[in-house]
């Protein structure tokens, strides 16, 4: 595979010893295990170090590609950095590949040691991050986040096809807690996504309430609310419980047992975060909720488009593909909305998930 062109021209590239700076989020790191996975499958001898936060490191944590996680603990400030400059010291790498445009993702490229550290063109390089690295990808139109994970493959000539994430439960240990679990269960569950980090992508409670008696009472399927122990997710629990006392909830379970309950439901509901790309990555149906965030950039990648409530865009509009936020659009989707997709999955994909699940023994 010929290299695509770089600012300026990458010289020869070994792939023995690679860096990835990708700090943050859950979907960000969701969407860098098929990168991974092509660089591993390219050049298998490769040993691959990742600087990430401790949030989205328990997800990866133990994963048989990753071979090395160095974390950033932002929770210590400045200390943050000079706990990650000793832990880079002793790992140098042939090639470091900058994901994250933010200033302090620069900083902590800026503390790589290596010979080739390659990021986004300055156009996309926010927080002058460009600056940090030493080779920067073509500039390109706008795509989707994981399309342009895949321009850095492209960049360093590593094929890749459809994308591979190996997230599900990966050892004994995550395969008999998620069988308890689900035991646990006299119906299929249909894990919701209660809220996200930021409170202008999330539904009302209520809403989700409303949409919880029809996952009982039409589809027979057990609700389960899923995420984090934020105060917004446990005021979001307490309304849900209140009108849908039949729903579970198991907030607070973490992220390796989210997988793992997400990998043995039969359809999840989630807003713009995560989980929804998690989902995706499990090949779990979902009804994703988007509305401040553009779908085409954030939304479903491969997977479940059919699925997808689009609020960001007006009836009829042909929105660009771009990084604008839109306030005050998840309040224009109903429950009505979601029933309605929940029709099409109950028609679509109901009998083969639940017959994919009933294989596996995750369901009855």
């Amino acid at each position: 595979m010929r290299p695509t062109p770089t600012t300026p021209p990458l010289p020869p590239v070994r792939l023995d010893r690679i860096g990835i700076v990708m700090m943050s989020a859950v979907g960000d790191a969701v969407h860098v295990m098929p990168v991974i996975h092509a660089l591993k499958a390219h050049a298998p001898q490769s040993r691959i170090t990742w600087v990430l936060q401790p949030g989205p490191a328990t997800l990866v944590r133990g994963h048989p590609l990753v071979d090395d996680i160095v974390v950033f603990d932002r929770s210590r400030g400045w200390r943050a950095y000079l706990d990650t400059r000793a832990a880079l010291a002793t790992r140098p790498f042939d090639v470091v590949l900058g994901l994250q445009v933010y200033f302090k993702a620069g900083l902590v490229t800026a503390l790589t040691r290596s010979p080739v550290k390659l990021g986004f063109d300055r156009a996309r390089a926010r927080d002058a991050n460009w600056l940090f690295t030493t080779h920067r990808i073509a500039p390109h139109a706008g795509q989707h986040v994981q399309d342009q994970y895949f321009e850095f493959l492209d960049a360093l000539g590593v094929p890749h096809g459809a994308p591979t994430w190996t997230l599900g439960p990966w050892n004994d240990e995550e395969r008999a807690w998620q069988q308890s679990f689900l035991a646990g269960f006299d119906r299929p569950i249909a894990p919701i996504v209660v809220a996200t980090s930021k409170p202008e992508k999330d539904w009302a409670p209520e809403r989700w309430a409303a949409v919880c008696h029809t996952l009982w009472h039409e589809h027979g399927l057990q609700p389960v609310l899923v995420g984090g122990k934020s105060a917004r997710e446990v005021a979001a629990e307490t309304v849900i419980l209140r009108d849908a006392p039949f729903a579970h909830s198991a907030l607070g379970s973490g992220l390796r047992k989210l997988a793992a309950i997400l990998d043995g439901a039969a359809v999840a509901l989630s807003p713009d975060t995560g989980p929804l790309h998690l989902a995706i990555a499990l090949r779990t149906p979902v009804i994703s909720l988007v509305g401040y965030t553009n779908p085409k950039r954030v939304g479903p990648y491969d997977f479940a488009h059919d699925l997808l409530i689009d609020a960001y865009g007006d009836p009829g509009e042909d929105y660009p593909l771009d990084m604008t936020y839109r306030l005050g659009r998840m309040e224009r989707i109903t429950p009505d909305d979601v029933r309605a997709r929940l029709a099409h999955w109950a028609q679509h994909y109901a009998a083969a998930r639940l017959a994919t699940l009933r294989a596996r023994g995750l369901a009855r």
